[in-house]
C-alpha cells in the first residue's frame, strides 16, 4: 500500500467559492491568502487579458495551492459573443430621454458620438424590428426600436444615462442569433486545454447543440475537463433541461440573464435552475454581483448577506466572485466573507438534514450505491464517507442526494481531486490503494482519514469502491467501517 499525501480540505464549509484571479491577486502572498480564506475553484476569465498573462496566473496559482497543500480546481471562462457598442471619439456620451440614436454597422469603431455609435456583431440589425428594446450597460439604458434599414437600427432613448465605450447591447425577451463559439473562443479551447482547465465554461449556449460542440472542439484541443453551460440566454431558458443534460454543470450568470428575462424574474430562474441542477445530477454555480459591493467596500452589504445565504439554502454548489476578487480593493476580505455567510447559512436545520427519493430508479450500479450509501448515511451516526473514486462520479451523485455529513473522495488522480473541489458537501484526499485486498484498504482508508483528524475511535465510516482499483464506472459495494482504538501508523 503506498503512502498517500494528503491534500486537505481549507476549510469545513461545504459550499465552495469560485474566485475570479486578476490584478488585484497577482502577488504571491495575496493569492496565498486567497487560497487560506477559502476559495476552492479559481477562475480564469478569457474576456480579459492576454494568453500570456493567464499562463502566469495559472503558474502562480498550482505553485501556492501546492504549498499549501490544498486542491483548487481551475474554471476557464470562454468570452462567448458579447455584443458590444463600438468606441466614442471623444469619450462618454450623455443619452437623453426621449433623444434619438442609432446603433450603425457602418459607423467606424472609434467614430461614435451623441448621435450614434458602432457595433461589431453585423447581425444585430437582422435580429430586431420596430418596438423591440434594447439594453445597454447591463440594463442601464434603455433604447425602443424606432426602425430598421440595412444596418442602421433608428431608436429612441427611453431609459437614459451616461454610455461608454464598449458597454454590452442584450435584447430584451431574447432573439440575437449570434452563435454561442466565437472565433476567438475555438483559438482559446487551445489554451484552455494547455492550462489544464478542469472545467470549461461555455458562454451564451443556446441549445444542447452548443454544449455537444463545445466539448468536441475541446477534446480536439486536448482538453480533459468538464464543461460547464452558462445560462444568460432568455433562450437557454426554455431549454435549460436539455442544456443540463449535455453539460456536466451550469452556472446561473446573472448579469445578462438579468437583463433579457427582466429582474423580476430572475429570483424564481434562479431557484428553478438550481433544482434542475441537482435533479440532474450536475453541479450548478451561481454567479454574477453576489457581493458587488464589497469591489470597493471591505464588508458586504444586508442585502448580499441574503443574497449569497438563499443561493446556499436553495442547493447551489458554489458562490462565484468576479470583480470582487479580480480587481476590488478587498478580494481576500471578499472571500472571507463568503466563507463566513455559507457557514451560516449551511447551519440552518434544512439545509443539513438532506432527502432521499425512495421511488428514484437508477440506471447505474454506481450511482445506485451512492445514493444507498447517503441513505444509510442520514440514518446511522456516521462520522464520514469515504468514496475510492476514479472519476469523482461517486462522490457527486452522493452530494446530490443531500446530507449533513463530509464525503471525502478519495482518489490518485491529481484531476479528480482538482475536479470535486467544485462539488458541494465533498472534499478531496489522495490515496493511492495498491492491489485488490479489500481489508488492506479499508485500513489504509481509516489511517487516512484519521491523520486528517476528521474520524476517531468509535466512529462509523461508509466506504464506497469497486472490486478492482483504478476501474472507472467501477462502484460496487458499500461498507461501514468502525473506527478501532489501535493507534494510527507512523507518518
Amino acid at each position: 500500500m503506498s503512502r498517500p499525501h494528503l491534500g486537505k480540505p481549507a476549510t469545513p464549509r461545504r459550499t465552495k467559492i469560485v474566485a475570479t484571479l486578476g490584478p488585484a491577486v497577482d502577488a504571491p502572498e495575496t493569492l496565498a491568502a486567497l487560497i487560506a480564506a477559502g476559495m476552492n475553484v479559481a477562475r480564469v476569465n478569457l474576456s480579459h487579458g492576454t494568453a500570456d498573462d493567464h499562463r502566469a496566473r495559472v503558474v502562480r496559482l498550482r505553485e501556492a495551492a501546492a504549498a499549501a497543500d490544498v486542491e483548487v480546481g481551475l474554471l476557464v471562462d470562454l468570452q462567448g459573443p458579447k455584443i458590444r457598442t463600438g468606441s466614442f471619439r471623444d469619450g462618454p456620451v450623455e443619452l437623453v430621454e426621449g433623444a434619438g440614436f442609432v446603433l450603425d454597422i457602418a459607423c467606424g469603431d472609434d467614430e461614435g458620438d451623441v448621435n450614434r455609435v458602432g457595433c461589431a456583431y453585423a447581425g444585430l440589425a437582422s435580429d430586431v424590428v420596430a418596438g423591440d428594446r434594447l439594453l445597454l450597460d447591463d440594463g442601464r439604458l434603455v433604447l425602443e426600436v424606432t426602425g430598421v434599414a440595412g444596418g442602421r437600427i433608428d431608436t429612441r432613448v427611453e431609459i437614459g444615462g451616461m454610455l461608454s465605450s464598449h458597454k454590452g447591447i442584450n435584447k430584451l425577451g431574447g432573439g440575437l442569433s449570434a452563435p454561442a463559439l466565437t472565433d476567438k473562443d475555438r483559438t482559446d479551447m487551445w489554451l484552455a486545454a494547455e492550462l489544464e482547465a478542469d472545467y470549461l465554461a461555455l458562454s451564451f449556449p443556446r441549445s444542447a447543440a452548443d454544449v455537444h460542440e463545445a466539448r468536441r472542439l475541446f477534446e480536439k484541443a486536448g482538453g480533459t475537463g468538464r464543461i460547464i453551460a452558462k445560462i444568460e440566454r432568455a433562450e437557454a431558458v426554455v431549454a435549460a433541461a436539455e442544456i443540463t443534460r449535455a453539460a456536466d454543470a451550469i452556472m446561473v450568470a446573472r448579469g445578462d440573464l438579468g437583463v433579457e428575462i427582466g429582474d423580476a424574474e430572475l429570483p424564481g430562474v434562479q431557484k428553478r435552475l438550481i433544482r434542475l441542477a441537482r435533479d440532474a445530477d450536475r453541479a450548478v454555480i451561481t454567479a454574477t454581483q453576489m457581493m458587488q459591493s464589497m469591489v470597493h467596500a471591505s464588508q458586504p452589504t444586508r442585502a448580499e448577506v441574503l443574497d449569497v445565504a438563499n443561493a446556499v439554502i436553495d442547493g447551489t454548489d458554489a458562490v462565484m466572485l468576479s470583480e470582487e476578487t479580480a480587481v476590488g480593493s478587498h478580494p481576500v476580505e471578499a472571500v472571507a466573507a463568503m466563507s463566513r455567510i455559507c457557514e451560516g447559512a449551511e447551519r440552518q436545520r434544512e439545509v443539513m438534514a438532506g432527502s432521499y427519493c425512495a421511488d428514484e430508479a437508477f440506471s447505474r450500479v454506481d450511482e445506485s450505491i451512492a445514493s444507498a450509501a447517503i441513505y444509510v448515511a442520514n440514518r446511522l451516526p456516521v462520522k464520514a464517507i469515504a468514496a475510492l473514486t476514479e472519476t469523482g462520479d461517486t462522490p457527486l451523485w452522493m452530494s446530490r442526494a443531500g446530507s449533513g455529513i463530509p464525503i471525502y473522495a478519495m482518489t490518485p488522480h491529481r484531476q479528480t481531486l482538482r475536479r470535486v473541489t467544485l462539488y458541494r458537501g465533498v472534499f478531496p484526499i489522495l490515496f493511492t490503494p495498491t492491489g485488490n485486498d479489500h481489508s488492506a484498504i479499508n485500513r489504509a482508508l481509516i489511517a487516512v482519514l484519521r491523520e486528517e483528524e476528521v474520524v476517531a475511535p468509535g466512529d462509523l465510516v461508509i466506504a464506497t469502491k469497486g472490486d478492482m482499483t483504478g476501474v472507472h464506472g467501477g462502484t460496487s459495494a458499500m461498507k461501514i467501517l468502525q473506527v478501532d482504538d489501535s493507534p494510527p501508523p507512523a507518518a
